[in-house]
């Protein structure tokens, strides 16, 4: 008995799914596997979850909206609740699995577990699919490992090569049947606190509809001027759950943009939508071409920080109770919600490492745990290009909270509205000889 499974990660889609296309092409018989992995709920090394609340209730969300489309063919999804080797261990014992499917992706723990499985036993085939970007390895000027050092010599040589964006592929019309017995894995899942949100809803069906309504308005013809919008649902695309688990590809991103440009016209808003996703590229490479020192406190150039760990401080920075109040109204929007603006964490990964003098990395890890559009790779590698130790080949850079503050809530609205405003005067309640300074409230 030799059987196939489908394991899927963050390519929670039926659509433009290049890997699962291979895998029903090869098989005759295939099973369609997630697994959710108990550890992502354990505090880690930086006193983290690498689950939270509402990234874990969006992706249930897309489970069950990717199980509900594999039923409209006869099909169903397998959900286990049990650490990913362990689980593969009782598939090639007890079912026979001898073949996994999956979609590379930049995610080290996942690329490293996949390569594990391969050194299982002899008779283990392990076939990678295409992961979830805008180019193909042939198609890019460089290998991973020549990958630029900066975003900008990486973003001209694609744009000097004109590097085509394939046209995404189709919904298969016929899946192959599972071997697996049905499993009723919603009475059994671990159950999120809460919904993700009146504004984000999980699935490919409810990503596909969203990226219709936003390219069928006008909003992207202004979206360079509005993005920066701290509180404003509509002033940016709000794309980035969906892309981080996969519910939608970036090939159909670029394909409803295209369409967008021809009926409304083509200008620097919809070029910065196409620039924004180049980025994103650009960190699901660096994140393949550096592995595991993606983590690493010393970053890719092996300069470590002049930074350390406060707890007092990181305390405050997660709760939102620093001395800055545009930090600690971002911080509390974050909290809430499980979004933040790319301006806010430019702001608050600043006041980080700069005002507060604190390690990168569990300001990563926290937002890994907070955030419901995480992405392993342009989470990692923007603390690692804010902390002076990435790709930034100007070094460290620090934003002016005032300026910013004026800037971007000119009015005091963006503060008042998540209470940004009480605070501590103090960012130590401890001076250099442990005597205690008494916390002013304000």
């Amino acid at each position: 008995m030799s059987n196939a499974i489908y394991w899927f990660t963050n390519d929670l889609r039926l659509s433009d799914n290049p890997a699962l296309i291979q895998a029903i092409k090869d098989e005759r018989s295939l099973g369609y596997v997630f697994c959710i992995d108990p550890t992502w709920f354990f505090p880690n090394r930086f006193n983290c979850i690498a689950m939270g609340k509402h990234r874990y209730s969006f992706l249930l969300e897309s489970l069950i909206d990717l199980d509900s489309q594999l039923s409209a063919y006869g099909q169903y999804l397998n959900i286990y609740c049990e650490p990913p080797g362990k689980l593969f261990q009782r598939l090639y014992n007890q079912n026979g699995v001898r073949r996994v499917y999956h979609a590379d992706n930049s995610d080290f723990d996942q690329a490293t577990f996949f390569q594990s499985l391969s050194n299982y036993a002899d008779d283990i085939e392990v076939i990678t699919g295409q992961p979830n970007y805008l180019f193909q390895e042939t198609q890019l000027p460089f290998t991973v490992t020549e990958l630029p050092q900066s975003f900008s010599k990486f973003r001209r040589l694609i744009e000097k090569q004109a590097t085509p964006v394939d046209a995404p592929i189709s919904t298969p019309t016929q899946f192959p049947s599972s071997f697996l017995p049905h499993r009723n894995w919603r009475r059994t899942v671990r159950q999120p606190d809460i919904g993700s949100g009146p504004s984000f809803e999980g699935g490919e069906r409810c990503a596909q509809e969203h990226l219709r309504n936003y390219f069928t308005s006008d909003r992207p013809q202004t979206y360079k001027e509005t993005r920066n919008s701290l509180d404003e649902w509509t002033h940016s695309t709000k794309l980035s759950p969906s892309l981080a688990m996969g519910c939608i590809s970036p090939r159909q991103v670029v394909s409803a943009l295209k369409k967008h440009e021809h009926q409304f016209s083509a200008n620097q808003s919809t070029y910065w939508i196409l620039f924004e996703l180049l980025w994103r590229e650009y960190f699901s490479l660096y994140a393949r071409r550096w592995g595991s020192r993606l983590f690493a406190f010393s970053g890719i150039n092996n300069q470590k920080p002049l930074t350390s760990f406060y707890g007092e401080r990181f305390q405050q920075w997660c709760q939102g109770t620093t001395p800055y109040p545009i930090v600690n109204a971002c911080m509390k929007q974050l909290n809430a919600t499980g979004y933040m603006s790319n301006r806010g964490r430019q702001l608050v990964a600043s006041c980080f490492v700069h005002e507060l003098g604190l390690d990168w990395r569990y300001g990563a890890a926290y937002f890994e745990q907070q955030l419901i559009d995480y992405d392993v790779a342009s989470n990692w590698g923007n603390w690692q290009y804010l902390a002076g130790v990435g790709a930034d080949p100007r070094g460290c850079r620090q934003f002016n909270l005032q300026k910013q503050t004026e800037t971007y809530d000119p009015d005091g609205e963006f503060i008042s509205a998540w209470g940004g405003q009480t605070y501590h005067t103090q960012i130590d309640s401890v001076d250099a000889a442990d005597w205690p300074v008494m916390p002013q409230e304000h």
